[in-house]
Protein backbone atom coordinates (compact mmCIF):
# COMPACT_ATOMS: atom_id res chain seq x y z
CA UNK A 1 0.00 0.00 0.00
CA UNK A 2 1.36 3.39 -1.03
CA UNK A 3 2.43 5.71 1.80
CA UNK A 4 0.51 9.02 1.89
CA UNK A 5 2.52 11.98 0.60
CA UNK A 6 3.52 14.53 3.24
CA UNK A 7 3.50 18.14 2.05
CA UNK A 8 4.99 21.15 3.79
CA UNK A 9 5.74 24.79 3.11
CA UNK A 10 5.52 28.41 4.09
CA UNK A 11 2.63 30.83 3.57
CA UNK A 12 2.81 34.62 4.01
CA UNK A 13 -0.20 36.59 5.23
CA UNK A 14 0.01 40.12 3.86
CA UNK A 15 -2.36 43.05 3.58
CA UNK A 16 -3.15 46.48 4.90
CA UNK A 17 -3.25 46.93 8.67
CA UNK A 18 -6.40 45.64 10.36
CA UNK A 19 -7.71 43.36 7.57
CA UNK A 20 -7.82 40.28 9.83
CA UNK A 21 -4.49 38.50 9.27
CA UNK A 22 -4.02 37.67 12.95
CA UNK A 23 -7.67 36.62 13.29
CA UNK A 24 -7.26 34.17 10.41
CA UNK A 25 -4.02 32.76 11.83
CA UNK A 26 -5.54 32.23 15.28
CA UNK A 27 -8.65 30.57 13.79
CA UNK A 28 -6.64 28.12 11.67
CA UNK A 29 -4.41 27.18 14.61
CA UNK A 30 -7.31 26.91 17.05
CA UNK A 31 -5.57 29.11 19.62
CA UNK A 32 -4.17 32.60 19.96
CA UNK A 33 -0.58 33.11 18.83
CA UNK A 34 -1.05 36.58 17.34
CA UNK A 35 -2.64 39.48 19.19
CA UNK A 36 -5.77 41.12 17.84
CA UNK A 37 -7.01 44.68 18.05
CA UNK A 38 -9.20 47.07 16.08
CA UNK A 39 -6.24 49.47 15.95
CA UNK A 40 -3.98 49.34 12.87
CA UNK A 41 -0.37 48.07 12.97
CA UNK A 42 -1.09 45.70 15.85
CA UNK A 43 1.37 43.08 14.54
CA UNK A 44 4.97 44.34 14.68
CA UNK A 45 7.06 41.18 14.46
CA UNK A 46 6.74 38.42 11.90
CA UNK A 47 4.78 35.78 13.82
CA UNK A 48 5.02 32.16 12.73
CA UNK A 49 2.09 29.86 13.31
CA UNK A 50 2.41 26.13 12.59
CA UNK A 51 -0.56 24.06 11.35
CA UNK A 52 0.15 20.31 11.29
CA UNK A 53 -1.92 17.25 10.34
CA UNK A 54 -0.94 13.67 9.46
CA UNK A 55 -0.36 14.67 5.82
CA UNK A 56 0.80 18.30 5.86
CA UNK A 57 2.50 21.09 7.76
CA UNK A 58 1.77 24.70 6.86
CA UNK A 59 3.95 27.38 8.44
CA UNK A 60 2.09 30.69 8.35
CA UNK A 61 3.99 33.97 8.56
CA UNK A 62 1.72 36.72 9.92
CA UNK A 63 3.49 39.85 8.73
CA UNK A 64 3.08 43.45 9.93
CA UNK A 65 0.49 45.35 7.89
CA UNK A 66 2.02 47.09 4.88
CA UNK A 67 1.62 50.86 5.24
CA UNK A 68 3.50 54.10 4.60
CA UNK A 69 5.88 54.23 7.56
CA UNK A 70 6.22 57.29 9.81
CA UNK A 71 9.06 56.05 12.02
CA UNK A 72 12.11 53.82 11.96
CA UNK A 73 9.99 51.10 13.56
CA UNK A 74 7.47 51.55 10.74
CA UNK A 75 10.25 51.22 8.13
CA UNK A 76 11.35 47.94 9.73
CA UNK A 77 7.78 46.60 9.90
CA UNK A 78 7.17 47.21 6.18
CA UNK A 79 10.58 45.75 5.19
CA UNK A 80 9.81 42.68 7.33
CA UNK A 81 6.57 42.13 5.42
CA UNK A 82 8.09 42.68 1.95
CA UNK A 83 11.06 40.39 2.62
CA UNK A 84 8.72 37.38 2.88
CA UNK A 85 7.44 37.64 -0.71
CA UNK A 86 10.18 35.58 -2.35
CA UNK A 87 10.78 33.24 0.59
CA UNK A 88 7.43 31.45 0.75
CA UNK A 89 5.41 28.94 -1.28
CA UNK A 90 2.11 30.87 -1.24
CA UNK A 91 1.17 34.50 -0.54
CA UNK A 92 -2.27 35.24 0.92
CA UNK A 93 -3.23 38.84 0.17
CA UNK A 94 -6.02 39.66 2.62
CA UNK A 95 -8.44 42.47 1.89
CA UNK A 96 -11.42 43.82 3.81
CA UNK A 97 -14.72 43.20 2.00
CA UNK A 98 -16.38 45.94 4.04
CA UNK A 99 -13.75 48.60 3.27
CA UNK A 100 -13.33 47.89 -0.45
CA UNK A 101 -10.21 48.62 -2.47
CA UNK A 102 -8.05 51.46 -1.24
CA UNK A 103 -4.76 53.09 -2.14
CA UNK A 104 -3.00 50.77 0.32
CA UNK A 105 -4.23 47.70 -1.59
CA UNK A 106 -3.00 49.15 -4.89
CA UNK A 107 0.38 49.87 -3.32
CA UNK A 108 0.68 46.25 -2.14
CA UNK A 109 -0.30 44.87 -5.56
CA UNK A 110 2.42 47.05 -7.11
CA UNK A 111 4.94 45.47 -4.71
CA UNK A 112 3.77 42.01 -5.82
CA UNK A 113 4.42 42.65 -9.53
CA UNK A 114 7.11 40.32 -10.84
CA UNK A 115 6.83 37.92 -7.89
CA UNK A 116 6.67 34.30 -9.10
CA UNK A 117 5.13 32.97 -5.91
CA UNK A 118 1.41 32.08 -6.27
CA UNK A 119 -0.76 34.87 -4.83
CA UNK A 120 -4.26 34.20 -3.47
CA UNK A 121 -6.73 37.02 -3.03
CA UNK A 122 -8.47 36.34 0.30
CA UNK A 123 -11.53 38.55 0.72
CA UNK A 124 -12.14 38.67 4.47
CA UNK A 125 -15.13 39.85 6.55
CA UNK A 126 -17.72 38.59 4.05
CA UNK A 127 -20.12 38.23 6.99
CA UNK A 128 -20.27 42.04 7.10
CA UNK A 129 -21.40 42.68 3.50
CA UNK A 130 -24.29 41.65 1.24
CA UNK A 131 -23.35 38.79 -1.16
CA UNK A 132 -24.27 40.99 -4.15
CA UNK A 133 -21.37 43.29 -3.28
CA UNK A 134 -18.73 40.56 -3.49
CA UNK A 135 -18.51 39.91 -7.26
CA UNK A 136 -17.99 43.58 -8.27
CA UNK A 137 -15.38 43.89 -5.50
CA UNK A 138 -13.50 40.77 -6.63
CA UNK A 139 -13.61 41.97 -10.27
CA UNK A 140 -12.04 45.29 -9.25
CA UNK A 141 -9.08 43.45 -7.72
CA UNK A 142 -8.74 41.04 -10.64
CA UNK A 143 -8.40 44.00 -13.01
CA UNK A 144 -5.35 45.13 -11.02
CA UNK A 145 -3.54 41.81 -10.54
CA UNK A 146 -3.62 38.22 -11.81
CA UNK A 147 -4.38 36.10 -8.74
CA UNK A 148 -3.97 32.33 -8.77
CA UNK A 149 -7.03 31.86 -6.54
CA UNK A 150 -9.77 34.07 -5.08
CA UNK A 151 -11.26 32.90 -1.79
CA UNK A 152 -13.95 34.85 0.11
CA UNK A 153 -13.86 34.08 3.87
CA UNK A 154 -14.86 35.22 7.31
CA UNK A 155 -11.84 34.64 9.53
CA UNK A 156 -13.86 35.54 12.62
CA UNK A 157 -16.63 33.02 11.93
CA UNK A 158 -14.50 30.46 10.07
CA UNK A 159 -16.55 30.64 6.87
CA UNK A 160 -14.74 28.99 3.93
CA UNK A 161 -11.42 28.71 5.80
CA UNK A 162 -11.30 24.92 5.21
CA UNK A 163 -11.52 25.55 1.44
CA UNK A 164 -8.68 28.05 1.73
CA UNK A 165 -6.53 25.49 3.54
CA UNK A 166 -7.15 22.85 0.87
CA UNK A 167 -6.13 25.26 -1.90
CA UNK A 168 -2.98 26.21 0.02
CA UNK A 169 -1.93 22.58 0.54
CA UNK A 170 -2.47 21.91 -3.18
CA UNK A 171 0.35 24.40 -3.91
CA UNK A 172 2.83 23.03 -1.38
CA UNK A 173 5.68 20.71 -2.37
CA UNK A 174 6.40 17.34 -0.83
CA UNK A 175 8.66 17.91 2.13
CA UNK A 176 9.50 17.29 5.76
CA UNK A 177 7.86 18.65 8.89
CA UNK A 178 9.88 21.70 9.90
CA UNK A 179 8.52 21.73 13.45
CA UNK A 180 7.40 19.02 15.90
CA UNK A 181 3.67 18.28 15.53
CA UNK A 182 2.82 19.79 18.94
CA UNK A 183 4.31 23.19 18.05
CA UNK A 184 1.90 25.99 17.08
CA UNK A 185 4.45 28.84 17.05
CA UNK A 186 8.22 29.22 17.01
CA UNK A 187 8.20 32.15 19.43
CA UNK A 188 9.32 31.66 23.03
CA UNK A 189 6.76 32.00 25.84
CA UNK A 190 8.24 35.35 26.91
CA UNK A 191 7.48 36.84 23.50
CA UNK A 192 3.88 35.61 23.53
CA UNK A 193 3.39 36.88 27.11
CA UNK A 194 4.73 40.31 26.14
CA UNK A 195 2.36 40.43 23.17
CA UNK A 196 -0.64 39.47 25.34
CA UNK A 197 0.18 42.36 27.70
CA UNK A 198 0.54 44.76 24.76
CA UNK A 199 -2.80 43.56 23.39
CA UNK A 200 -4.55 44.61 26.62
CA UNK A 201 -2.92 48.04 26.38
CA UNK A 202 -4.24 48.34 22.81
CA UNK A 203 -7.75 47.40 23.96
CA UNK A 204 -7.83 49.81 26.90
CA UNK A 205 -6.08 52.95 25.63
CA UNK A 206 -6.72 55.40 22.82
CA UNK A 207 -5.10 57.98 20.56
CA UNK A 208 -1.29 58.15 20.69
CA UNK A 209 -0.70 55.65 23.51
CA UNK A 210 -1.07 52.27 21.71
CA UNK A 211 1.54 52.94 19.02
CA UNK A 212 4.09 54.23 21.53
CA UNK A 213 4.07 51.08 23.67
CA UNK A 214 6.60 48.23 23.80
CA UNK A 215 6.53 45.40 26.34
CA UNK A 216 9.59 43.53 27.56
CA UNK A 217 9.33 40.47 29.83
CA UNK A 218 12.29 41.01 32.15
CA UNK A 219 11.94 37.98 34.42
CA UNK A 220 10.02 34.73 34.53
CA UNK A 221 10.52 32.04 37.17
CA UNK A 222 8.69 29.29 39.01
CA UNK A 223 8.01 30.64 42.51
CA UNK A 224 6.27 27.62 43.97
CA UNK A 225 4.75 24.41 42.69
CA UNK A 226 1.78 26.02 40.96
CA UNK A 227 2.71 29.70 40.58
CA UNK A 228 4.94 31.48 38.07
CA UNK A 229 6.32 34.97 38.70
CA UNK A 230 6.41 37.22 35.63
CA UNK A 231 7.92 40.72 35.71
CA UNK A 232 7.31 42.86 32.63
CA UNK A 233 7.99 46.48 31.76
CA UNK A 234 5.68 48.53 29.56
CA UNK A 235 7.75 51.19 27.81
CA UNK A 236 6.23 54.36 26.39
CA UNK A 237 7.63 57.56 24.89
CA UNK A 238 6.33 60.39 27.09
CA UNK A 239 5.59 60.98 30.78
CA UNK A 240 1.98 61.91 29.89
CA UNK A 241 1.52 58.47 28.28
CA UNK A 242 2.99 56.83 31.38
CA UNK A 243 0.37 58.65 33.45
CA UNK A 244 -2.43 57.38 31.22
CA UNK A 245 -1.12 53.80 31.40
CA UNK A 246 -0.91 53.87 35.18
CA UNK A 247 -4.28 55.64 35.53
CA UNK A 248 -5.99 57.13 38.54
CA UNK A 249 -4.79 55.32 41.67
CA UNK A 250 -3.16 52.76 39.38
CA UNK A 251 -6.53 51.67 37.99
CA UNK A 252 -5.52 51.37 34.33
CA UNK A 253 -2.39 49.34 35.04
CA UNK A 254 -4.33 47.03 37.37
CA UNK A 255 -6.93 46.38 34.66
CA UNK A 256 -4.23 45.71 32.04
CA UNK A 257 -2.63 43.27 34.50
CA UNK A 258 -5.91 41.57 35.40
CA UNK A 259 -6.87 40.91 31.77
CA UNK A 260 -3.37 39.85 30.74
CA UNK A 261 -2.93 37.55 33.74
CA UNK A 262 -6.07 35.59 32.85
CA UNK A 263 -4.76 34.79 29.35
CA UNK A 264 -1.19 34.14 30.52
CA UNK A 265 -2.49 31.61 33.06
CA UNK A 266 -4.34 29.84 30.24
CA UNK A 267 -1.17 29.84 28.16
CA UNK A 268 1.08 28.49 30.91
CA UNK A 269 -1.46 26.26 32.66
CA UNK A 270 -0.44 27.66 36.02
CA UNK A 271 -1.27 30.47 38.45
CA UNK A 272 0.65 33.62 37.57
CA UNK A 273 1.83 36.55 39.67
CA UNK A 274 2.17 39.37 37.11
CA UNK A 275 4.36 42.28 38.18
CA UNK A 276 3.94 45.20 35.75
CA UNK A 277 6.03 48.37 35.59
CA UNK A 278 5.79 51.42 33.30
CA UNK A 279 8.90 53.31 32.14
CA UNK A 280 9.55 56.16 29.70
CA UNK A 281 12.04 55.81 26.82
CA UNK A 282 11.72 58.99 24.76
CA UNK A 283 11.23 58.50 20.99
CA UNK A 284 12.22 54.81 21.20
CA UNK A 285 10.56 54.05 17.86
CA UNK A 286 13.29 56.04 16.07
CA UNK A 287 16.25 54.79 18.13
CA UNK A 288 18.17 51.88 16.58
CA UNK A 289 19.53 50.71 19.95
CA UNK A 290 16.05 50.71 21.53
CA UNK A 291 14.52 48.85 18.57
CA UNK A 292 17.11 46.09 19.03
CA UNK A 293 16.64 46.04 22.80
CA UNK A 294 12.88 45.69 22.42
CA UNK A 295 13.20 42.82 19.92
CA UNK A 296 12.84 44.74 16.65
CA UNK A 297 15.78 44.42 14.28
CA UNK A 298 17.09 47.56 12.67
CA UNK A 299 18.74 46.64 9.38
CA UNK A 300 19.57 50.15 8.20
Amino acid sequence: MKEPVFKSGFVALIGRPNVGKSTLLNHVLGRKVAIMSDKPQTTRNQIRGVYTTDTEQVVFLDTPGIHKPKSRLGDWMVKSARDTFAEVDVILFLVDAKEGMGGGDRYIMEQLEGIRTPVFLVVNKIDQVHPDQLLPLIDSYRKQFQFQEVVPISALQGNNTSTLLKLIVKELPEGPAYYPSEHVTDHPEQFVIGELIREKVLHLTREEVPHSVAVVVEEMEQEEENQIYVRATIYTERPSQKGILIGKQGGMLKEVGRRAREEIQGLLGSRVYLDLWVKVKRDWRNEALMLKEFGYRDDD
